[in-house]
């Protein structure tokens, strides 16, 4: 079955930088568009960045732009996400995701805490 497992996050100094990773399973990651999403505490979880089908390039929210990275693995079947410059502001659960025939996949999701 379709699993993604994301592991990575923890607790940041501003400025500094994580590498997240979305390990997937159940499906072959090249012929999908993957996603990473964040949610806050008392806010709507919002699309950080995406990577579509091999050869048909990225997409970033305008927040991240700059700062975040989003590449895909094939042959290890993993996403991840390359967050440097990090700021308060980026403090969230950070969920990986696939659309799969119209149902959605997520992740447990991992804690990303940016603090000094």
């Amino acid at each position: 079955q379709v699993q993604l497992v994301e592991s990575g996050g923890g607790l940041v100094q501003p400025g500094g930088s994580l590498r997240l990773s979305c390990a997937a399973s159940g499906f072959t990651v090249s012929r999908y568009r993957m996603a990473w999403y964040r949610q806050a505490p008392g806010k709507e979880r919002e699309l950080v960045a995406a990577i579509r089908s091999a050869g048909y390039g990225t997409n970033y929210a305008d927040s991240v732009k700059g700062r975040f990275t989003i590449s895909r693995d094939n042959a290890k079947s993993t996403v991840y996400l390359q967050m440097n410059s990090l700021k308060p502001e980026d403090t969230a659960a950070y969920y990986c995701n696939v659309i799969l025939g119209f149902v959605d996949y997520w992740g447990q999701g991992t804690q990303v805490t940016v603090s000094s």
